[in-house]
């Protein structure tokens, strides 16, 4: 395919793997980001992986200024947004914050493609715009609902997407629901590197790994699963990031409109995922088990048959793709830092 693609929220962790993959699928594109969530030296080891310049545009998707001068600068084809904040714990803090980058932003983003006569947005959703279940996997046809501010604005921002299609059959979006990215891009010079104590179950195995963190924290071990621990859709970035290729890919061809899953189709727990770093990093990892979460679920995975089935996607990556990518990354990063 050929085209020139904005990527808003291009330097952060799931944009800047899918940076990767859209070159590599011969795209042109454009990087939209305010460097919120990203570090300064990500366009430069773009540069490195993809072997030419990154042009980015630092910028925040609150100013429609700045957000429509992008489209005045370059012939731009089609959108892929992922400029958000994504922090659940952070989302329940300070939720007008969220909702004012997550859903003013895109519509800022939208109004700005309107005027330029943009019509194609591939749009990062979360599968946290599911209602609680307990019927896996899940499909894209299940109950939807939010328990966190977070959640809230991504099935906002699905909704203010479906309601400017409505009034306009030029618009034609793709909204992605993901699960949990994991992993790192096989050059090892990009990964998720969070700045504080992690939310989330890999990057946290990972600073016990350099030993920036002391133990594993393991909420509850008996749960009705095989081995006790909770299972959840992991997927390795880089199948994240061709997923949406994918659905890019579709828009550009003329296809419709469409909502889908990424995801494995099957869950992995929390001792599969600190075996499988224990071996990516040549150790045992400590750990340690305490009471439950309130409100944490047995499973959570999803069905993506109709990815397969619409887009042609499937994962091509195991949890020990995702772990030892990882370690490779977070072990160089670590080195880096001490050096």
């Amino acid at each position: 395919m050929s085209g020139t693609i904005l990527l808003t929220g291009g330097a952060g962790y799931i944009g800047s793997h899918t940076y990767v993959a859209l070159k590599r699928a011969g795209y042109e594109v454009v990087i939209l980001d305010n460097f919120a969530n990203a570090r300064d030296d990500v366009p430069d080891r773009l540069e490195v992986i993809t072997g030419a310049p990154v042009t980015l545009h630092r910028a925040d998707v609150l100013d429609k200024a700045a957000v429509a001068e992008v489209f005045r600068a370059h012939k731009i084809d089609a959108v892929v947004h992922f400029a958000a904040k994504k922090a659940v714990g952070e989302s329940q803090k300070i939720p007008l914050e969220y909702i004012e980058t997550n859903c003013t932003g895109l519509v800022n983003l939208l109004m700005a493609m309107r005027d330029a006569g943009v019509f194609k947005i591939v749009f990062s959703s979360s599968a946290t715009v599911y209602a609680e279940t307990e019927d896996w996997p899940i499909p894209e046809s299940a109950p939807l609902g939010y328990a966190s501010t977070y959640a809230l604005t991504k099935l906002m921002g699905e909704q203010i997407i479906t309601q400017a299609a409505g009034s306009d059959d030029r618009w034609r979006h793709g909204i992605l629901r993901y699960f949990n990215p994991a992993g790192a891009h096989d050059s090892a010079l990009i990964g998720e590197d969070p700045q504080d104590i992690p939310n989330n179950l890999m990057p946290y195995i990972a600073k016990v790994a350099v030993g920036e963190l002391p133990e594993l924290n393991i909420f509850g071990n008996d749960y009705p699963t095989p081995d006790g621990t909770g299972v959840r859709d992991y997927i390795h970035v880089m199948d994240l990031a061709e997923g949406h290729v994918k659905s890019l890919d579709a828009l550009m061809a003329g296809g419709d409109s469409h909502i889908v899953n990424l995801g494995t189709g099957k869950g992995y727990s929390v001792m599969d995922m600190l075996a499988s770093y224990s071996r990516a990093c040549g150790r045992d990892l400590p750990y340690k088990v305490t009471p439950r979460r309130a409100g944490d679920l047995a499973c959570y995975y999803g069905d993506p048959s109709k990815a397969r089935a619409l887009l042609g996607w499937e994962v091509a990556r195991d949890l020990d793709d995702m772990c030892q990518t990882s370690w490779n990354w977070i072990s160089r990063r670590s080195n880096m830092r001490a050096g």
